[in-house]
């Protein structure tokens, strides 16, 4: 588990992480999100102690990261894929951790065997593409075989096969009970795989929550409909967990609560005529986008003519 309480960190009058609060739980993926200067970064180098926080805490399995006598076997991260001495083969590499944490050279070639990195274990790292660079900094997280996993942005470079494969390792080790914290800017994978997300922005915490409330709160999975008699048909839709909007004198009504089958058989029943009746799909991508749109640090132009538009 990792918890993480007021966590702050300034550097001179730039406060970079500001008083944030929030807990990655075993067996889940935990999706952290926030724009480019949000602060994610910042964060997972004080979980593992590699920056010190200003102000507040931060701990892995209930200690700081300090504080634990083999800190592989509690974390394991993925942080910067190249930061590995080129000259090195990848074999080499590995086995150096695993000597400072008594880990066996079995465990060694096991992680090998699960990035896929067989052929290439006794190549120069130097040698490596960004997809080989990525595969061996999963391997070094996975080499003590940690209670908690932290990777960001792991399919960085990675094949449609390699993002296949990091996607169903992390389901397997959250299946596992393990902690598995994930730092993505791929929004479409980030839904397929997180079972919550913490979302910051300016180093604050924007939303604690899972992926269907965050679309939700964006405008959810609704349908658009279309008729002459909106005003009876949100009439017959009323209910429980239904909740219909539209503006008066708008032949256009939006429902959330009550899928297209739902809404079709109840306009049919009672005569009524639909125009258009289609399903409006909210995406993780969009929703993060609305969220974040005020905690946006890099803003480009393209980006600020929508916003006045």
């Amino acid at each position: 588990m990792i918890e993480v309480r007021e966590l702050t960190k300034r550097y001179g009058d730039k406060t970079v992480v500001d008083r944030l609060d929030f807990t990655a739980r075993p067996g889940a993926v935990t999706g952290f999100l926030g724009p480019n200067g949000a602060g994610k970064s910042t964060t997972m180098r004080m979980i593992i102690g590699l920056s010190s926080p200003t102000s507040g805490s931060v701990t892995v399995n209930g200690r700081r990261y300090v504080e634990h006598a083999a800190p592989l076997r509690q974390i394991g991260a993925l942080l910067e894929a190249r930061s590995v001495h080129p000259g090195r083969s990848a074999f080499d590499h590995l086995m150096a951790q695993a000597h400072t944490h008594g880990i066996p050279r079995r465990r060694v070639h096991e992680v090998i065997e699960l990035a896929g990195l067989r052929d290439v274990a006794k190549k120069r790292v130097g040698a490596f593409s960004l997809g080989m660079g990525q595969r061996l900094g999963i391997a070094a997280a996975l080499l003590g075989d940690p209670q908690v996993v932290m990777l960001d942005e792991p399919v960085n470079g990675l094949d449609p096969e390699g993002v296949l494969w990091v996607r169903n390792l992390l389901r397997t080790l959250a299946d596992q009970g393990r902690t598995v914290l994930l730092s993505s800017h791929l929004m479409s994978e980030t839904a397929q795989i997180a079972d919550h997300l913490v979302v910051i922005g300016r180093g604050k915490l924007l939303a604690d929550t899972t992926v269907d409330e965050l679309v939700a709160r964006a405008g959810g999975n609704g349908v658009r409909v279309l008729t002459s008699e909106p005003a009876r048909l949100r009439d017959l839709l009323a209910g429980p967990g239904v909740a219909v909007t539209g503006s008066p004198g708008s032949e256009a009504l939006h429902v959330t609560g009550a899928d297209a089958r739902r809404i079709g058989s109840t306009a049919a029943d009672n005569g009524i005529t639909l125009y258009e009746l289609a399903p409006q799909n909210v995406s993780l991508e969009q929703a993060f986008m609305d969220l974040t749109r005020d905690a946006v640090e890099y803003q480009s132009a393209a980006d600020t003519l929508r916003s006045i538009a």
